[in-house]
């Protein structure tokens, strides 16, 4: 990731909503980020933001698109066409003036967010542009809890004392608060870890 910094060059902040598609009620995540952001840039913004641990292999597209790292697998988005380097690519290089686009971690569970771009904001001259998360609601699932069916099925076990298999998933699991979200501390963190890393 890249260090805050300062540009002369114009630039556009894009503030994104980035929703974890087939769970209800939505577990989502709002960021504001520069459009020169690269796409493995952005890889890391959703991790943190969402809070997952990139413990897996993931995968962009836009419009059909794909953008990815070296590890690229076809079975993201089941397209095998040629695939882009996240590393080289920027925001700017290919969203144009699209919506919508999609990112998906962890090809065996299959986690698939949708990401909007709900606005597009200049950057006043010499405005930092790291980027930020500002909103958000309930907690990010476990990794390896087996998808979104998964996790419904983890959640249904822990609400259930009675369970035979709630001793097992509570260890596993530990005590998780699907609804839990503190977007201060969130924030923070993210602003934290964002500073402490070092450009890819």
């Amino acid at each position: 990731m890249t260090k805050a910094r300062k540009t002369d060059l114009p630039a556009t902040l894009l503030q994104l909503k980035i929703t974890l598609r087939d769970i209800r009620p939505p577990i989502w995540r709002r960021v504001v980020v520069a459009d020169d952001l690269s796409f493995e840039q952005l890889h890391w913004v959703i991790q943190m933001a969402m809070g997952w641990d990139d413990q897996h292999m993931h995968e962009f597209d836009v419009g059909g698109e794909r953008i990815g790292g070296a590890e690229a697998d076809p079975f993201g988005f089941g397209n095998d066409a040629p695939i882009r380097s996240e590393r080289t690519t920027r925001l700017r290089d290919i969203l144009g003036a699209r919506r919508k686009f999609r990112y998906c971690y962890d090809f065996g569970d299959d986690w698939r967010h949708e990401i909007v771009v709900e606005k597009r904001l200049p950057a006043a001259p010499g405005e930092e542009l790291a980027p930020r998360l500002i909103d958000g609601k309930r907690a990010c699932p476990p990794e390896d809890c087996g998808g979104p069916w998964g996790y419904a099925d983890l959640l249904d076990v822990l609400a259930d004392p009675q369970h035979p298999h709630y001793k097992e998933m509570l260890e596993w699991a530990g005590e998780l608060d699907p609804e839990y979200f503190d977007v201060d501390a969130a924030a923070k963190l993210f602003a934290s870890t964002f500073h402490a890393r070092k450009a890819p």
